[in-house]
């Protein structure tokens, strides 16, 4: 049978370890790394219960999609109740999952000191400021995640510095409270094998496309349980009507819950155009020099030649802000480039950037062009095909054989070539980010 099983779950100066053992089977989708989380608050008090949920949020997924059954000591009965309920949505959005059962020896029902403090997953982008001008009257703690976008290596060491400086600088100027969680969730799993065997089913990662909602939310649970967090919420990067296999979605996120807290799917009845609006509106209210951050090219601004900040300093002028104040290097001679890049087909885009830029035309066919190349793109998105701007051709031919001999292949010459295969990790690991 298959199966999963946490192992020895210790915590030491704020970081969470355990182990995972596997059925021979499974092995294949993990590393020998432990998994590991860091957080910046004593968690030595949390129950085990409590603690398991990191571990087991990223877990969990794996087993549903091999019908593997995971074992655990001790576990929030609270938390046990959600992952039935993230399983059936899970289950029901992607076919390829079987599901399964945790078994636990106990189910614990603790009750925490709340605090009526509030969280907010927080990273400076459209989707994540929206949330936090909603709920400013709470001054949500702004949380920073190190592990998906930006991973543990020491490659993106200026990336997180960069993150975490913002962030506290957006903190303190708004008089909130942050907290940094760290993990290395996508090393201790062997995410590259993962694509091997699923990303034939879905849009983008196996992370974006099935685990990032319950993954993201559980680690946080040991830092919310510590600090008598009530309410946490996670910014929606889709809206109504817009239907992919996600892996934050509102019949995901609004069933994860543990002892004491509640997570939210935030802003989902907003389009990100109407999102934008709701940041103008707080801009010209509120906060005139507020800074953005949505590139997906650096951390320590926007670069304003990526899709992504083309498409956000668009989204700004349309919601009747001058991007150049609010972080994004824009001008009357980028809808030039940005049409040309998009007619070249300069950039990777799939289905969300499609229904992103869909609601940008809808909201230009509405807005009165304020210059004649404003004017001229404005009819060039309205006349031409979104289906044609997403990217057709898949992965490279190199990537998808070496996804098909991975896939294939014994545990034994998987075993052997492990190495090798590790060396592809940074052009395999598909993963993308709207918040």
């Amino acid at each position: 049978m298959s199966s999963i099983i946490i192992d020895g779950i210790t915590t030491h100066d704020g970081t969470l370890e355990c182990s995972v053992r596997s059925s021979a089977d499974l092995e294949r989708f993990f590393t020998d790394e432990s998994f590991r989380t860091s957080y910046d608050v004593p968690i030595a008090d949390v129950p085990e219960g409590v603690l398991a949920i990191p571990i087991l949020a990223q877990v969990c997924p794996v087993a549903w999609a091999n019908g593997a059954d995971v074992y655990v000591d001790e576990v929030d009965a609270t938390f046990a109740r959600a992952l039935e309920d993230v399983k059936e949505s899970l289950c029901d959005m992607h076919n390829f999952l079987e599901g399964g059962t945790l078994y636990a020896r106990r189910t614990i029902e603790p009750e925490p000191d709340a605090t009526g403090e509030s969280g907010l997953l927080f990273t400076g982008g459209v989707d994540s400021t929206c949330s936090y001008v909603r709920h400013r009257e709470e001054s949500p703690t702004l949380i920073s995640v190190r592990g998906w976008t930006i991973t543990p290596d020491s490659a993106d060491d200026g990336k997180w510095d960069a993150l975490r400086e913002r962030v506290s600088g957006f903190a303190a100027d708004h008089d909130c409270e942050t907290a940094f969680v760290e993990s290395n969730m996508l090393s201790f799993l062997d995410h590259p094998m993962l694509l091997a065997h699923y990303k034939r089913y879905v849009d983008g990662g196996w992370y974006s496309s099935v685990g990032h909602g319950l993954g993201l939310l559980g680690l946080c649970a040991p830092m919310a349980y510590a600090r008598g967090m009530e309410d946490l919420y996670v910014a929606a990067t889709h809206w109504e009507g817009v239907d992919l296999e996600w892996g934050s979605r509102p019949d995901i996120d609004e069933h994860v819950r543990w002892a004491g807290t509640r997570c939210h799917h935030d802003a989902y009845e907003l389009t990100r155009q109407e999102r934008l609006d709701v940041i103008a509106d707080y801009v010209r209210a509120a906060d005139p020099d507020l800074q953005l951050q949505t590139c997906n090219d650096r951390m320590d601004g926007n670069c304003g030649e990526c899709e992504k900040c083309y498409r956000t300093a668009v989204g700004l002028r349309l919601s009747g802000l001058e991007p150049s104040n609010h972080g994004y290097p824009f001008s009357d001679a980028d809808y030039r480039d940005l049409r040309r890049s998009l007619e070249r087909g300069e950039w990777v885009l799939g289905q969300d950037e499609r229904h992103m830029w869909a609601d940008i035309r809808e909201r230009a066919s509405e807005t009165e062009p304020a210059t004649s190349a404003e004017r001229a793109f404005f009819e060039w998105l309205e006349s031409t095909n979104l289906d044609a701007l997403i990217s057709s051709s898949g992965p490279p031919l190199a990537h998808r054989l070496l996804w098909a001999g991975a896939r294939n292949a014994p545990n034994g010459v998987y075993n052997t070539v492990y190495p090798a295969w590790t060396t592809a990790k940074a052009g395999l690991r598909l993963v993308r980010s709207e918040r």
